[in-house]
């Protein structure tokens, strides 16, 4: 049986967001986050669970996302998640069996493989759908990290 979940590390674009972006006739860079989402990571931190974005992006909506859900560990620019989520579960005391990574894309697949409960949104590509041992119904930016975090905490905490 696996560990209780006790820390969850999100990718950001195509799992928080759905992938896309806009860019302002500025040059300023706009993404779209779900408050579903939102709702899904206050409850998940009002149960203790203890949350992470690690992300290929450097883009500063990261930090105000991160901000506003009062998450500390924050890896941007990231090019070896899997030493990003080992340093975070380090760093918190979490095994990594008690880890949940949610990712979307080939460059997710090593942090999935590693922890003890792998998801991925609906619209993952097809290798993180596979890399999955929990695959949401809704898509990314679309209230699938809620869809986790509601499985988790459903579960009694256990990783379904």
């Amino acid at each position: 049986m696996m560990a209780a979940i006790r820390g969850v590390a999100l990718d950001v674009d195509g799992v928080l967001t759905d992938g896309g972006f806009w860019w302002g006739p500025d040059g300023a860079e706009f993404k779209r986050f779900s408050f579903l989402d939102v709702m899904g990571i206050s409850l998940g931190t009002r149960a203790g669970l203890t949350f992470a974005l690690i992300t290929g992006e450097t883009s500063p909506l990261v930090d105000r996302f991160a901000e506003k859900m009062g998450i500390r560990d924050v890896s941007k620019g990231c090019k070896d998640k899997v030493a990003a989520l080992r340093t975070f579960a380090e760093r918190n005391g979490i095994p990594m069996d008690a880890v949940c990574y949610m990712g979307d894309d080939i460059n997710d697949l090593p942090a999935m493989a590693i922890v003890g409960l792998s998801a991925a949104p609906a619209s993952a590509h097809d290798s993180a759908l596979k890399a999955a041992t929990f695959v949401t119904t809704r898509r990314g930016g679309d209230g699938a990290v809620r869809e986790v975090i509601d499985r988790i905490l459903s579960t009694g905490n256990e990783a379904p």
